[in-house]
């Protein structure tokens, strides 16, 4: 299974986020919370480089918590701020403003120490497709979308969208996919439904997610699929072919493969994270 990735697109959509994020005083960054890394577009500390962010986790009720929380760990390590969320229930979207304020406290009290009149914090939301981004936003502005103006020196046309008194967010400018230099992250990003289902081989996409499963929530096949626990340790091609033969498929392993990922995507085998914050060697000293 190949996953393509285009230069040209990544180039272009780069040169315009790095054309106005000038204009922003943070950036909020959005990532998937069941792919912490592999929904991050790798080049995004040269697009953003010092400007303050904020990494929004979401679809956190997807994930496994506890990843969430080393997860989260992690990202302060680094020095950003971050939030766990789920924008499509509107969970945590509330505390985006607060925590972006906490981000930006230096720069407020210094505006204010010099007499500057407070204003709205401007913010750019940077996410890869299909990782919510057009939601939160929706949630954030609400269904009236109101455009605020043109600030100062920016492009004519340039869209600014208000979110209460507190907080505008330029429209953003085009959209970023991370480069698949491991096509791992391809898998990854196809399990959770980000890449069209028509471009890839249904039965290997299965596969790896049960050999995901089996590894690290075996239980969770056991009771979906009846399984014993000696079962679960089978091969993923052999897992495939005995749920479908127990789901009364038989051979037919398209029509198997296809629902064992509905219902991993569905949540049917409960939350989950395919980013493992372990597995990666990820540890609290690394830069």
């Amino acid at each position: 299974m190949t996953i393509q990735w285009f230069p040209g697109h990544m180039a272009k959509a780069r040169r315009e986020v790095s054309e106005k994020i000038k204009y922003v005083d943070i950036v909020f960054e959005l990532i998937d919370a069941r792919l912490p890394l592999s929904s991050r577009n790798p080049m995004m500390d040269q697009i953003v480089q010092q400007k303050p962010r904020l990494i929004l986790l979401n679809k956190g009720d997807l994930a496994d918590k506890e990843q969430n929380q080393k997860w989260q760990h992690y990202f302060q390590e680094k020095g950003y701020h971050t939030l766990v969320i789920n924008a499509q229930q509107n969970k945590g979207v509330n505390k985006i403003v607060p925590e972006a304020k906490k981000a930006l406290k230096e720069k407020i009290d210094r505006e204010r120490a010099k007499g500057v009149k407070p204003r709205a914090i401007r913010a750019m939301c940077i996410g890869i497709p299909n990782v919510g981004k057009s939601t939160l936003m929706n949630r954030l502005v609400g269904k009236k979308i109101a455009q605020t103006g043109n600030k100062p020196g920016v492009t004519k046309g340039q869209q600014w969208l208000r979110s209460g008194t507190d907080l505008e967010l330029l429209d953003t400018p085009g959209i970023l996919w991370p480069k698949f230099e491991d096509q791992e992250i391809g898998k990854k990003l196809a399990l959770t439904g980000a890449i069209k289902d028509q471009l890839l081989h249904l039965d290997d996409l299965a596969i790896y997610g049960l050999t995901f499963f089996s590894r690290f929530y075996p239980e969770r096949l056991v009771e979906r699929y009846k399984l014993t626990e000696e079962e679960t340790g089978l091969p993923g091609a052999e897992l495939l072919m005995l749920i479908s033969q127990k789901r009364g498929f038989k051979d037919d392993y398209d029509r198997a493969s296809e629902m064992i990922i509905q219902e991993i995507r569905s949540s049917k085998l409960g939350p989950y994270t395919l980013d493992r914050w372990e597995e990666l060697g990820v540890t609290k000293d690394e830069n």
